[in-house]
């Protein structure tokens, strides 16, 4: 029998990660080659350009372009400040001259003679890039950055949003099902990464976000809570870059989902512990997961990266039911039968047997699982 794949969902107490930490244009790396770095640590750092803004100097001066460099008091490459003279005309007698200042602190771009315009740029914005995760600068990318590598718990959720983060790991629920309320929130989880079981919902969102919590950790979300917290639908977008916080990444997937057993139990095995987490996901054109990495102690000789390979469905493995009905439960495959079998659609399929961890047995599509890798 050929062999079967399916998408993959890692969640694991022990793996070697490797992370591209890249500016987004050239700059500076900050860290060589060897260094132990932690989370918060800079690593490279760059200047963005700014805004350019265009401005008609020849025409606020009074003058026709072919002369404006009679009058000019800059030059291209200059530095501005807010209200400094960039040009003036003699006047009559040394009276009634025309001064004209800069609107904005920057640079002089450019300054064309055949046009009048003069083109400022406003101050360059920086960019520093941090580590994110405490490990081993493995190989430095020549003025864009480094490659990071450690041994960690590492967990994978279905989807989240906001930007990377870190802190200690506290658990908030008592029971992967649980639905946490408000008045569990309060200031003893300001900085934390906190843990809750079945839902996260708005108002305990916004509660953490008074609170500082850094980031949520749940089973499931409503969607209409998203999108009142976000303010519109999130869509097929990649996210990770909403400015709303707080880092908030979902396990299983949308309405009221216990959070998987293994994932509840190893988030709290390292209750207390730092980690690393961020919301970005994308489902389409590259899949990308929201992650939780837990740094764990390790050698150099430990970092040994195992090859990428696609998740093979077999006997035994893990799988997370990801469509209706039963969606978000883990079970195991018990067979894999070759048949085509026919769906509601009356299409025909490849179906798996699966008992899932409630004790239900059941066939379900291949295409509506995916392999939780471990």
């Amino acid at each position: 029998m050929a062999q079967a794949y399916s998408p993959g969902l890692t969640i694991t107490g022990s793996i070697v990660l490797r992370k591209d930490r890249i500016l987004p244009l050239k700059g500076d790396v900050l860290v060589k080659k060897g260094d132990q770095v932690k989370a918060e640590d800079l690593v490279a750092e760059t200047l963005l350009p700014g805004k350019v803004v265009p401005f008609n100097l020849a025409n606020k001066l009074g003058v026709t372009a072919n002369i404006l460099k009679d009058y000019l008091r800059v030059k291209e490459g200059d530095i501005l400040k807010k209200g400094q003279t960039m040009a003036e005309t003699r006047g009559f007698l040394g009276m009634f001259k025309t001064v004209v200042k800069s609107p904005i602190e920057g640079e002089v771009e450019n300054i064309s003679s055949i046009t009048g315009q003069m083109l400022l740029r406003e101050p360059r914005i920086p960019v520093q890039i941090k580590a994110f995760m405490d490990g081993l600068v493995v190989d430095i990318i020549e003025n864009e950055g480094v490659i990071i590598e450690n041994k960690s718990a590492y967990i994978q959720g279905i989807f989240g949003v906001g930007g990377e983060t870190t802190g200690e790991i506290m658990m908030i629920a008592e029971a992967p099902d649980e639905i946490v309320t408000t008045q569990k929130i309060n200031e003893s989880c300001r900085g934390k990464v906190i843990v809750l079981g079945s839902l996260v919902t708005y108002d305990v969102i916004k509660k953490a976000i008074q609170s500082g919590v850094a980031a949520i950790i749940s089973g499931g979300i409503d969607d209409h809570d998203l999108k009142v917290l976000l303010g519109y639908n999130i869509g097929v977008a990649i996210t990770g870059h909403e400015d709303i916080g707080i880092t908030i990444i979902v396990t299983e997937g949308f309405g009221e989902i216990k959070m998987a057993e293994k994932t509840y139990a190893l988030l709290k095995r390292f209750n207390g512990h730092r980690t690393s987490v961020h919301g970005k996901t994308q489902i389409r054109a590259g899949v990308m997961r929201p992650e939780i990495i837990i740094p764990l102690e390790f050698k150099k000789e430990d970092l040994t990266v195992a090859e990428s390979k696609m998740s093979l469905l077999e006997i035994g493995t893990t799988i997370r039911v990801i469509r209706q009905p039963n969606f978000g439960i883990i079970g195991k495959v018990t067979g894999l039968p070759e048949k085509l079998v026919p769906v509601e659609s009356e299409t025909l399929v490849r179906v798996l047997e699966a008992e899932l961890e409630n004790g239900e047995k059941v066939i379900i599509p291949r295409a509506n699982v995916e392999v939780i890798e471990e």
